[in-house]
């Protein structure tokens, strides 16, 4: 759910940002989005679901707007939603129905609101993985050392590499990607913004795997 509302504030404030631009050329602006970093088919944001949270079946909704995102942009989010599924385990559908209008009234809340305009250059989906992943951890009793290393062990590893421009990382147990994020954050802090790098990740867990396409597709997918 953070993801798609990331996206889909994302694509608003980039679609409203063109509008200003060229508001009497609707054709041109469609066009430009369609090269955007995203594709949100109709009816498919975080927007649109909010719309309609009143009505029955938004855990079906939900699932169809993630595979459309999914189906919609093609490599770049490919089977990143694939063990994911609003429409099951949360009791009956009248419950499910409730517990996801609360949800999405939620990440609705000015203080989600995610656009780049608000939050300026913040790695707003990394922070926030590394933080939930670290407490669903400590929540749940677990170390979960399958996909989540203390930021303190990151930084420092980061720091040692010391990545330069034109360098390409590779993780080969990635996990959530958080090393290979920092990585490429050192690279843009040192080089004045610079985007030469490359980073690669490989993850044996499929769940997991999601977690790190979903971190490093918004920030720099290169």
């Amino acid at each position: 759910m953070l993801f798609l509302k990331y996206i889909s504030d994302v694509y608003k404030d980039e679609y409203n940002q063109l509008v200003e631009q060229y508001g009497d050329q609707p054709e041109l602006i469609n066009a430009m989005m369609a090269k955007q970093r995203f594709v949100l088919p109709k009816g498919a944001s975080f927007w649109d679901l909010y719309e309609q949270r009143h009505e029955a079946g938004n855990g079906q909704r939900i699932d169809m707007a993630l595979h459309a995102i999914e189906e919609a942009n093609g490599s770049k989010l490919k089977n990143v939603f694939q063990d994911i599924s609003f429409n099951n385990n949360l009791g009956a559908e009248k419950q499910k129905n409730e517990i996801l209008r609360h949800l999405l009234e939620d990440f609705a809340k000015d203080i989600l609101n995610l656009r780049p305009s608000r939050v300026g250059t913040l790695d707003i989906i990394g922070n926030a993985y590394e933080y939930l992943i670290k407490h669903f951890a400590a929540g749940s009793g677990r170390t979960a050392g399958e996909f989540y290393t203390p930021p303190e062990v990151s930084d420092l590893l980061a720091t040692l590499l010391d990545p330069q421009e034109g360098d390409e990382i590779c993780d080969p147990a990635c996990g959530s990607g958080s090393l290979l994020m920092k990585c490429g954050r050192r690279v843009r802090e040192n080089f004045n913004g610079s985007k030469k790098y490359a980073l690669f990740g490989q993850e044996s867990i499929g769940s997991t795997w999601s977690l790190a396409n979903d971190e490093y597709v918004p920030a720099w997918r290169r």
